[in-house]
């Protein structure tokens, strides 16, 4: 208001200037205090009503931050008062989220092996990292017995290890407890996880710009209404997870540092799903955190730092409890470029529909292949898949 009375005293004082120095003339036209008293008037509208726009890049002459200024988003209204936990934890994924990376020399990816025992396919994967030395690490979590190795890479590469029950809470603590002990390791700045049954399909170099050279992590996250879905949600999540905030995907995931460290940090979605996420629940509900639990965690937190997409292909087009496996007659060139070549990622809903969830692979805009690895393969399929490894180019 003080800003609208300057300028009109302003203009008042203008136009009596203006008058005083025509009156010996007065048969001069008059055009010129018209088109002055045009031109105030505009500069004073745009001042007190400055033109309302949501791009970032607007610019605009009056604005205190001038051009080019950044654009800061308004924060999103709360629609309830958050708990204190939620509140600890907000602050604490922020703080991670706009702190830069610390930087290393030579990034490294750390492989995180969840398996019983023995990895059948060590052979192979000694292929693969071959003559890529200080660019990964191996990290394997034997639930059920000491591994026998027979690659140098894996060799003391074993963590300490607790039991791992298929669909119970215990499968998310031994993938909290590979991400921590890998995350030891400050060159360690992209983290992947891997069963017993997994297998590469590109080369390493391939995989190794894929994810060092995208800022998101690869978490599979998707939205299912059926029954294996929403239909797993109880209402003890409440308040922090809501019904419409409840997400599916794929327990195996591909994460940046920052990501990996907002795990380990995060205690309040970790005990909500620990509690109230697992089989068995109320009403004959199997609730199963490794499918749930980072897709929903991240989703809720930082949504725009995932890719919505496992860079771990499986074939679930069959709906089975289990997703396809792969015999040694599977195994073929042809099998394992098609994989290679994929684009986008089907999400097999639960819905009565049946419904077909079809994400595209797209970083940096641009549509990308978007699988690196492969599962479920037998361990006889080993012999054939070094023969394709080592002839074929398409890794």
């Amino acid at each position: 208001m003080k800003e609208e009375l300057a300028w009109k005293k302003f203009l008042r004082n203008l136009l009596i200037m203006v008058g005083s120095r025509n009156r010996p003339q007065l048969r001069r036209p008059t055009w010129i205090i018209v088109l002055i008293s045009i031109v105030c008037f505009f500069l004073i509208t745009a001042y007190i009503y400055p033109p309302q726009t949501s791009k970032p890049s607007a610019c605009y002459f009056f604005s205190s931050q001038g051009c080019g200024a950044t654009h800061v988003e308004v924060p999103k209204v709360v629609s309830r008062e958050l708990t204190d936990r939620e509140l600890e934890s907000r602050v604490v994924i922020n703080e991670i989220l706009n702190v830069d990376p610390a930087k290393t020399k030579i990034p490294k990816v750390a492989f995180l092996f969840l398996t019983p025992g023995s990895l059948p396919f060590e052979k192979l994967w000694h292929m693969f990292f071959k003559g890529h030395e200080g660019k990964f690490s191996v990290y394997v979590h034997a639930s059920r017995e000491k591994p026998v190795h027979v690659s140098p890479y894996f060799v003391g590469r074993e963590i300490h290890s607790e039991p791992v029950g298929w669909g119970k809470f215990s499968m998310v603590e031994a993938e909290r407890r590979l991400l921590a002990n890998a995350l030891l390791d400050p060159d360690n700045q992209h983290f992947v996880l891997l069963s017993d049954s997994c297998i590469p399909v590109r080369k390493f170099e391939f995989m190794y710009n894929y994810l060092l050279l995208t800022n998101v992590s690869f978490i599979d996250c998707y939205v299912d209404a059926g029954p294996h879905g929403n239909g797993r949600y109880i209402e003890r999540m409440l308040p922090e997870v809501e019904k419409k905030d409840f997400r599916k995907g794929s327990q195996w995931f591909s994460m940046k540092r920052q990501h990996a460290i907002i795990v380990m940090a995060d205690s309040l979605y970790f005990t909500k799903f620990k509690h109230h996420c697992r089989p068995n629940m109320e009403g004959g509900k199997n609730c199963y955190s490794d499918e749930h639990y980072l897709p929903t965690f991240f989703s809720m937190r930082d949504p725009g730092g995932i890719a919505n997409w496992s860079v771990t292909y499986v074939d679930w087009s069959e709906r089975k409890w289990h997703p396809r496996s792969y015999k040694a007659q599977d195994i073929t060139h042809q099998l394992i470029k098609k994989i290679a070549s994929i684009d986008q990622s089907p999400h097999y809903t639960s819905d009565v529909k049946k419904s077909v969830v079809i994400t595209p692979c797209i970083l940096n805009n641009l549509k990308r292949p978007c699988y690196l690895f492969a599962r479920k393969f037998f361990p006889e399929t080993q012999d054939k898949l070094i023969k394709i490894f080592s002839n074929s180019t398409l890794f």
